[in-house]
């Protein structure tokens, strides 16, 4: 009968323990990602209908926004009109301050 080397037997158990290591990490993600796409669903159900968190007067443009983006979400359709700094509409980056005023308020 032939005996098994016990660095052989070691790296067998090694090889199990980093492979059952690397499925859980993959469910975990898996849920991880279901997880922040309801979180997303449900964000954007509250602001449809109608109960979210006005923005602030001052404003600071965040990765991915666009002007109509912001107006959309604060209420604003005249960003421009209201910032004065601003001239290009195309040519917003993030970090960019600007004046919020809700049409509600007008």
């Amino acid at each position: 009968m032939a005996r098994v080397h016990s660095s052989t037997t070691l790296a067998e158990t090694l090889s199990w323990y980093c492979s059952l290591f690397l499925v859980i990490m993959l469910v975990l993600s898996c849920c991880e990602s279901f997880t922040s796409e309801n979180e997303g669903i449900v964000k954007r159900v509250q602001m449809n209908v109608g109960d979210y968190k006005p923005c602030d007067e001052i404003y600071v443009v965040r990765e991915g926004e666009t002007l109509h983006t912001i107006g959309e979400k604060c209420g604003d359709p005249y960003i421009v009109e209201e910032n004065p700094h601003i001239h290009d509409p195309d040519d917003v980056f993030p970090g960019l301050v600007i004046k919020i005023t809700p049409f509600k308020n007008r």
